[in-house]
């Protein structure tokens, strides 16, 4: 496995790989792997010639600066495990290399964004789809491959691909999960012991409020105030939001549409952790 460190670098490799006509496959992450990630490296392994992983900890994301300064970065122990995965490249850039001068388009994803994520995280999504837009120009991948945990994430990338006509598949894999239930997260490393025991709470909330959905009855509200509920007993957790939405447009639902997928997504802080997760689900014939 090659460590690419430059933009330039990057750009070479690709060219000789389109020319020599192999298929590039690029699973972009901020480091911190973690089991989510490398079956996304090994299904790019499996279905391209070349995979490219990035490690970038994007600054233009976050809206929280200590957020963005705690977050774990472990370049070294990433490299190790990338290689066995079927990495061909790991792309790993300094902030001065992404962004040589600071950027000055911003991107609207409209309703996409109002919502969730873009709600509580003013300009997230702008960050997000600046640092993929380059990371796309640069590696010019055949396939790209993000992970559903970030539910929202995938609906935003997948509008970007649509709107400026990359020429490329996303491919979109389910979350990976703990044994107890808690999304695989690089954040969950700086969970504290007791906050790492509670927290596999919010997906046994979200299974909950799963199965009221597929009952049909409990209308959107009350599922929500049912998962508040539940979470309100957990000490230390604070719910930054639940969302009942419409699976493909992300917009609130104030009631059911029998065969449409219902997306329930939630943040929380645990243990001054910001923690996020989904479940989908159909709603009752």
């Amino acid at each position: 496995m090659e460590i690419l460190t430059t933009a330039a670098a990057l750009q070479a490799h690709t060219e000789n790989w389109r020319r020599t006509g192999q298929h590039i496959g690029l699973v972009p992450t901020m480091g911190a792997l973690h089991e989510g990630h490398l079956q996304l490296v090994r299904a790019a392994a499996a279905e391209c010639d070349v995979v490219v992983a990035s490690i970038f900890v994007n600054p233009t994301q976050f809206n929280n600066p200590d957020d963005f300064r705690l977050y774990p970065r472990l370049p070294e122990a990433d490299a190790a495990l990338l290689a066995p995965a079927g990495c061909t490249a790991l792309f790993l850039p300094s902030v001065a290399e992404m962004y040589p001068r600071p950027s000055v388009v911003q991107f609207n994803f409209g309703p996409l964004e109002r919502v969730m994520e873009g709600e509580h995280r003013p300009g997230h999504f702008n960050g997000v789809a600046t640092v993929v837009s380059k990371l796309f120009h640069l590696s010019r991948p055949h396939r790209a491959y993000f992970g559903q945990k970030d539910f929202q994430q995938v609906a935003i990338v997948r509008q970007l691909i649509s709107d400026l006509a990359f020429d490329l598949e996303l491919v979109a894999f389910p979350t990976v999960r703990e044994p107890d239930g808690l999304a695989m997260s690089s954040r969950n490393r700086r969970l504290s012991p007791e906050a790492r025991t509670l927290a596999p709470r919010l997906y046994q909330s979200l299974q909950a409020a799963a199965e009221l959905i597929r009952g049909g009855q409990t209308p959107p509200v009350a599922v929500q105030a049912a998962v508040r509920e539940q979470l309100g007993t957990v000490p230390g957790l604070e719910l930054e939001y639940i969302a009942v939405v419409d699976a493909h447009s992300l917009q609130p639902l104030a009631g059911w549409d029998s065969g449409r997928p219902v997306a329930l997504c939630l943040a929380a802080h645990l243990g001054g952790v910001r923690l996020i997760d989904n479940v989908v689900v159909g709603v009752k014939q």
